[in-house]
C-alpha cells in the first residue's frame, strides 16, 4: 500500500494540497524529486558498504580483535537512521530558523576547530577528529554547510547596504578556517572552503577583475604550498611525477576497471581486499569491480542530476541570500562527489574525502544530511504561489 492509501486508511487522514498542517505543508512544499535522488544514494550506499564491509573488517582486524564481514555494513544502518531524522527535521525548519542554526553551529565548529590539533587524536598521519571511539567525529564536515549558509547570508547583505565590508571579512573567516583545516592537516577540504567562498563571491557578483586576481592567488598559494606545505609536496610531486607512494591511487583504478562493464557481481570482488579504505576513500572503486563501470556511471549522473535539479529550481527564486545558501550548498556537495571519484579513476591526487551518502561513515553521514535537509529547506516552494490569493491564504515563511 502506497504512503497515500496508508494516510487515508488511518481514520480517513488525508494528505491532500488542502491539508495545511505542518507535515502537510511540507510534503507539497518539500523537493520531493530531490528527496527521491538522495533515498537512492542512501540505498546505493548501503549496497555499497556491505560490498566493501568484508575487506575492511579484514584490513583493520588485528591485535586479537576480528571483525564480522558485515560490521560496518551494521554501523552504517546506525548513521542512517541517526542522519534521516536530521535531514527530514532541518528541511522542515523554516528558512529564518535554519539560517539562524547555521550561524550559531558555524561558530561553535569553527571554535572546535582550534581544539583539534591540541587535543585531537592523531589517526593515519593526521588530527582531525575529536572524542574518543565510538564518539569521535570530525568538526570540518559539520562545519562545511553551516559555514556556506553563513558566508551566503553576509555576502546578501551587501544587497541591502553596498558599503558593508562583507567580502573582506568573508575572506578573513575562510583564511582562518583554512589555516586551521592545513595545521590538522586537511588540503582535501581546504580546497572545498576555498573554492565554496570564491563560487560563492561569483554568485554575488564580484567583479571579474576581483576574481582575476584571486585566480592568480590561488596559483600563488598553490606554489607556496608546494615548496614549504610537506603534504601539498608529496601530493602533488606523486601525482604529476610518479614520485612516492601512489599505491592508494593505482590500487583504486585497477580495483575500479577489474569488473568490466557489469562487474564481478555482489560479493564477488577480489581486488577490494587490497584497497586501504575499501568502504570510505574508495567504496567507487568496489562498485566499478561488484557491480560494474554501467554502475558507477549511474551514481555520477545521479549527482549531476541533483546539482542541476536544484541550479534549475533556483532559477525562480529571488531571495538572493536562498541563491546564494542552496547554490552554495549543492555546489559542495558536487563538488566533493567529483573529487572522490577523480582520486578513484587516478586523475586527481588522493584527499582523503568520502562519497556523499554512499560511503561509509558517521560525521559524513551526519553532516551531510545536516546539508541536504539545508538545501531541501531553501528549496521548498509553495504550490499555491502562483494560484489565485481567493484560493488560499499563503503565510509566508
Amino acid at each position: 500500500m502506497s504512503v497515500m492509501g496508508q494516510l487515508k486508511a488511518k481514520g480517513g487522514t488525508r494528505l491532500g494540497r488542502s491539508d495545511r498542517s505542518a507535515l502537510g505543508r511540507w510534503f507539497w512544499e518539500i523537493d520531493r524529486v530531490l528527496l527521491l535522488f538522495v533515498a537512492v544514494l542512501i540505498a546505493i550506499g548501503l549496497i555499497a558498504v556491505a560490498a566493501a564491509s568484508p575487506a575492511a573488517g579484514q584490513r583493520y582486524s588485528g591485535n586479537g580483535v576480528t571483525f564480522p564481514p558485515l560490521y560496518y555494513f551494521y554501523r552504517q544502518l546506525v548513521w542512517i537512521a541517526a542522519g534521516l531524522p536530521v535531514m527530514i527535521g532541518i528541511s522542515m525548519l523554516p528558512r529564518t530558523r535554519a539560517r539562524r542554526l547555521c550561524l550559531m553551529g558555524a561558530v561553535l565548529f569553527t571554535a572546535l576547530l582550534f581544539l583539534v590539533p591540541v587535543v585531537g587524536p592523531q589517526i593515519n598521519g593526521a588530527r582531525r577528529w575529536l572524542g574518543m571511539g565510538f564518539f569521535q567525529f570530525q568538526p570540518s564536515e559539520f562545519l562545511k554547510p553551516l559555514y556556506i549558509v553563513s558566508i551566503a547570508w553576509l555576502l546578501s547583505l551587501k544587497k541591502e547596504d553596498p558599503n558593508l565590508p562583507m567580502v573582506p571579512l568573508t575572506g578573513i573567516i575562510t583564511g582562518l578556517i583554512a589555516l586551521l583545516l592545513m595545521k590538522q592537516p586537511n588540503f582535501g577540504e581546504t580546497v572545498i572552503f576555498a573554492s565554496a567562498w570564491v563560487m560563492l563571491l561569483t554568485l554575488s557578483g564580484a567583479p571579474l577583475r576581483f576574481l582575476a586576481f584571486l585566480a592568480l592567488g590561488a596559483v600563488a598559494v598553490v606554489i607556496l604550498a608546494y615548496f614549504f606545505y610537506p603534504v601539498a609536496h608529496t601530493r602533488i610531486d606523486g601525482f604529476l611525477f610518479d614520485h612516492g607512494d601512489n599505491y592508494q591511487t593505482e590500487s583504486a583504478l585497477k580495483t575500479l576497471t577489474a569488473g568490466g562493464l557489469f562487474g564481478a557481481g555482489p560479493g564477488a570482488g577480489a581486488k577490494k581486499f587490497l584497497l586501504p579504505e575499501p568502504h570510505t576513500d574508495y567504496i567507487f572503486s568496489v562498485i566499478g569491480e561488484e557491480f560494474g563501470m554501467i554502475a558507477c556511471l549511474a551514481i555520477a549522473i545521479i549527482y549531476l542530476a541533483i546539482v542541476a535539479r536544484v541550479m534549475i529550481r533556483l532559477l525562480h527564486e529571488d531571495d538572493q541570500f536562498v541563491v546564494l545558501a542552496a547554490a552554495g550548498l549543492v555546489t559542495q556537495f558536487g563538488m566533493q562527489a567529483l573529487i572522490n571519484m577523480a582520486v578513484n579513476v587516478q586523475i586527481a591526487p588522493s584527499k582523503g574525502m568520502t562519497l556523499p551518502f554512499i560511503s561509509y561513515g558517521g560525521s559524513s553521514m551526519i553532516a551531510l544530511s545536516i546539508g541536504m535537509g539545508l538545501l531541501l529547506a531553501f528549496t521548498r516552494r509553495n504550490p499555491y504561489l502562483h494560484r489565485s490569493p481567493y484560493v488560499v491564504k499563503w503565510s509566508g515563511r
